[in-house]
């Protein structure tokens, strides 16, 4: 009897897995944060016997060798991955004996990455689940152009075919457990839905329904840009990534706070965009604790800079440090938490800025009032329509091109709230007249306003 148990980690739309049965286990792309994965071992008392790696990841950093190093797990890597340090090398058909009847066999299976590995996990002979990290995703494959952009077509044809070696080699009942796809920019396209089998992605993915050619175009036409912070991810796990230290950060007062955004370090405001627009540091940016936090912060910040991070409670900053760690934000330079208020000196007051509506928008548009609107989503999303006369900054550039907004009040929408909150504290940062346009982009239309539609719908 085997268990398979999935850890979830939403901010970066990742999972790893927990895989065995009685007597021994191992985890499937482990997270940095290795003490959630003991403690889901501990539930079930087993002994984590192997760490698997299905690839040199490049939008977080693995826990594994420290994983592996704790537990004295053997640590499978693919033989094709160039790491500096020790491990136990994977090559295609290599098997390693979880238990009586229970084993994981390594299927070479390039395109994410050219040596991309799936581990099959068989009983009695037969395969019971498939855990795909990058290459079969939930209706998608995982994004062949974070290697070398030379080499993008190529594993982009990789991907097909690897997505059929693992549907000829699997009956349609096998799970489809993947790595990335939920929400993770390592995903060629949107993943479609939170579980799978091999039959439904026979029926339902692109991999597996169109001929080699018709997929490469549609792969290398839905892709996205690449978070910036991608380009630190992999040489970090292929170095050995040093165990994480969650540690709380130091104590900051409001004197401090004022000294680092002085010397041009990063203050970081997690609470909600609500609370932040209403008072805030001024200086400070606004990454929603509750959000795509560690996405979004570590595409946008330059790398290295130190960051300070201001919360209502030590357990927001202690979620947030965890969540940083991930993806190679190691420890913030200082925190503080309670009321804003003490976060500024005394004499000084909080900063603030409007939210409003797209319903507002346009009755200010109807009244004549001057403004800039400013449009912060993807570009692919901006391809589906824009409100006439916005100016387009993707949020991940608009820190470095914040001298492009032309002058006036700048309205910043995005697709929801969320980025748009983000890019409104950059701007009211940089000393711009900002409000934040708290809305579904689907009520712009329904407001009123004026549309443009490439595609030349109404």
């Amino acid at each position: 009897m085997f268990f398979v148990d999935t850890l979830d980690f939403e901010g970066l739309g990742n999972r790893s897995y927990l895989v065995g049965g009685p007597g021994a286990a191992a985890v499937v792309d482990p997270p940095r944060d290795i003490d959630q994965v003991m403690a889901a071992a501990a539930r079930r008392g087993v002994r984590i016997a192997f760490v698997a790696e299905t690839h040199v990841h490049n939008d977080y950093v693995t826990g594994g060798l420290e994983l592996a190093r704790v537990t004295g797990a053997r640590y499978l890597v693919p033989a094709g991955a160039h790491v500096a340090f020790a491990r136990t090398p994977v090559a295609d058909g290599d098997t390693v004996t979880l238990d009586e009847g229970l084993a994981l066999r390594a299927i070479a299976t390039p395109g994410h990455t050219p040596h991309h590995t799936s581990y099959v996990l068989t009983e009695d002979g037969r395969g019971v689940a498939a855990f795909t990290g990058g290459s079969l995703l939930i209706g998608t494959v995982g994004r062949p152009d974070l290697v070398e952009p030379r080499l993008t077509e190529q594993l982009a044809r990789a991907q097909h075919a690897s997505a059929h070696r693992l549907a000829d080699e699997l009956d349609d009942e096998v799970p489809v457990l993947p790595t990335h796809g939920f929400g993770s920019f390592c995903s060629s396209s949107q993943a479609q839905g939170d579980a799978s089998t091999i039959g439904r992605e026979r029926r339902t993915n692109d991999a597996l329904t169109l001929d080699v050619d018709s997929f490469v175009a549609r792969v290398l036409g839905n892709l996205e840009d690449v978070p910036a912070y991608y380009a630190h991810m992999g040489p970090a796990n292929a170095a050995g990534p040093a165990p994480v230290d969650l540690t709380p950060p130091r104590r900051a007062d409001a004197e401090e706070i004022a000294s680092r955004l002085a010397a041009g370090e990063w203050v970081v405001d997690l609470r909600s965009r609500m609370a932040f627009a209403e008072g805030h540091v001024a200086g400070s940016y606004n990454f929603e604790g509750e959000g795509k936090l560690a996405t979004y912060l570590a595409w946008l910040i330059p790398w290295g800079k130190h960051v300070t991070l201001l919360a209502e409670t030590p357990a927001r900053i202690a979620r947030a440090q965890r969540e940083l760690a991930r993806v190679g934000i190691d420890r913030p330079a200082a925190a503080a938490t309670g009321d804003p208020a003490d976060w500024v000196r005394q004499g000084e007051e909080l900063a603030s800025f409007p939210r409003a509506r797209f319903a507002d928008l346009a009755d200010a548009r109807g009244r004549g009032e001057q403004m800039v609107v400013l449009d912060v989503r993807r570009d692919s999303e901006r391809a589906g329509g824009f409100i006439d006369g916005s100016v387009h900054i993707p949020v991940h550039e608009l820190h470095g091109r914040v001298g492009e907004v032309p002058p006036g009040t700048v309205w910043v929408h995005c697709a929801g709230g969320m980025r748009a909150a983000i890019a409104a504290s950059l701007l009211d940062a940089a000393g711009r007249d900002v409000v934040a346009v708290d809305d579904g982009f689907e009520a712009a239309a329904e407001a009123g306003l004026d549309l443009t539609r490439p595609d030349g719908t109404d």
